[in-house]
C-alpha cells in the first residue's frame, strides 16, 4: 500500500473509531443517568469503565484524524506528550476498571441468592477514586523520567516510545506489561472462571433445564457472558500492543516494519468501540432504553411529516384570475381537488 493509501486507511479508522466510540458511550451514559434512582453500587463501574472509553475518544481521536487528513502530527512536542499521556492513562483506567469488576462479579456470585448487597455504595466509589490514582501514578512516571513518551509510526499519533527505552527505560517496560497487562487479565480469567465454575454447580445441583432456571442464575448468566466479552475485546486488542512493545526492547524496534508495527497501535486505539455494542447486543435492558431514545427523537419529525401529509390545503386559480384557498375534507378530498380542476 501506498504512503498516501496508508494515511487515508488511518484516516478512516481513527474517524469511524471516534463516530462509534463517542456515541456508544454516551449512550451509555445517558442509559445511566435515566435510571441513576435504580442503579445497583456495581453498575458504577460500568459507568466508570464508559468514562474512560469516551475520555480517551475524546482526548485522542479529533488531533488523529486531523493529523492522518494533513499526513503529518499537527502538534508539537508538547501536544505528543499530552496525546500520549492521555492515551495511558485511560489504557490504564480502563483494564484495572475491568479487574475490579471482575472481582465485584466474583464475590456477588458468591451468594447470589441473598437479597442483600454484597458491595456498598461507598466501596465502590472508592474503588474507582484508586482506579483514577493507579493509572494517574503509571501515565506520571515517563514524565518524571522512568519511561518516556513518543510518536508512534507514521508520526500521526504519540504513545509510549518502546524503541527509545530498550536500555534506560526497560524496568519500566517490563513492570508495565506485568503489572497493567499480565496480571489483570490472569485475575480476571481467574474470576470468571470461578464464576462459571459456581453457576454451573448451582445449575447441576437444581437439576433443571435451562427454561426452568431461576432468573436470578439466568441474570448473573447473561451478565458474566457481557463481562467476558468486554474483557476479551479488551485484552484482545491490547495483548498485540504490549507484544510489539515486548519486542521492541529485547529485539530493536527497526526489526518490525512501520506497517507491521502499525496495526497493533490501531488495535489498541479501537477497544473503546466494542462495549457499548457488546451492551446493545446482549444487554436486552440497554438495547430497548437505546431503542426507545431513538424513536423519542425521530417521532417529532415523524410527526412533523406526518402533519405536511395530511395537511391537504391546496390553490387553485379562479375564472377571475385570481388565486383562492381550498381545504377539503378527508374523505371528499380527491372529488373535490378534480373538480375544481376541471371548473
Amino acid at each position: 500500500m501506498s504512503l498516501a493509501g496508508t494515511f487515508a486507511s488511518l484516516m478512516c479508522h481513527f474517524f469511524l473509531s471516534a463516530v462509534f466510540s463517542i456515541v456508544g458511550n454516551l449512550l451509555v451514559l445517558i442509559m445511566a443517568f435515566k435510571r441513576s434512582s435504580k442503579m445497583k453500587p456495581p453498575e458504577l463501574l460500568s459507568v466508570n469503565l464508559a468514562v474512560t472509553d469516551l475520555g480517551a475518544a475524546i482526548t485522542m481521536y479529533p488531533i488523529a484524524v486531523a493529523s492522518a487528513w494533513s499526513h503529518h502530527w499537527l502538534g508539537g512536542r508538547a501536544t505528543c506528550v499530552y496525546y500520549a499521556w492521555a492515551g495511558f492513562l485511560f489504557g490504564v483506567a480502563s483494564i484495572m476498571n475491568l479487574v475490579i469488576l471482575a472481582i465485584v462479579r466474583f464475590i456477588v456470585s458468591l451468594n447470589m441468592h441473598s437479597p442483600k448487597e454484597k458491595i456498598s455504595w461507598r466501596n465502590v466509589k472508592l474503588m474507582c477514586v484508586l482506579i483514577w490514582l493507579y493509572a494517574l501514578l503509571w501515565a506520571v512516571l515517563p514524565l518524571m523520567g522512568w519511561g518516556r513518551y513518543g510518536p508512534e509510526p507514521f508520526g500521526l499519533s504519540c504513545s509510549l516510545a518502546w524503541g527509545d527505552m530498550r536500555e534506560d527505560g526497560f524496568s519500566f517496560v517490563i513492570s508495565m506489561f506485568v503489572f497493567n497487562l499480565l496480571l489483570p487479565t490472569i485475575i480476571i480469567i481467574g474470576c470468571y472462571f470461578g464464576i462459571s465454575i459456581k453457576l454451573y454447580a448451582t445449575y447441576r445441583k437444581a437439576g433443571l433445564s435451562y427454561n426452568r432456571m431461576p432468573n436470578i442464575i439466568k441474570l448473573h448468566r447473561r451478565l458474566l457472558i457481557i463481562a467476558i466479552l468486554m474483557s476479551v475485546s479488551f485484552i484482545g486488542c491490547w495483548t498485540p500492543y504490549g507484544l510489539v512493545s515486548l519486542w521492541s526492547i529485547f529485539r530493536g524496534s527497526k526489526s518490525i516494519p512501520p506497517e507491521i508495527s502499525l496495526l497493533p497501535c490501531m488495535f489498541a486505539k479501537s477497544s473503546t468501540v466494542y462495549n457499548p455494542l457488546i451492551y446493545y447486543f446482549f444487554s436486552r435492558s440497554f438495547k430497548s432504553e437505546v431503542n426507545k431514545l431513538c424513536f423519542s427523537w425521530r417521532l417529532p419529525k415523524l410527526c412533523h411529516m406526518s402533519n405536511s401529509i395530511n395537511d391537504t390545503t391546496i390553490y387553485v386559480l379562479g375564472n377571475d384570475g385570481k388565486s383562492r384557498e381550498v381545504r377539503p375534507t378527508l374523505p371528499e378530498s380527491t372529488e373535490t381537488i378534480m373538480a375544481t380542476t376541471i371548473g
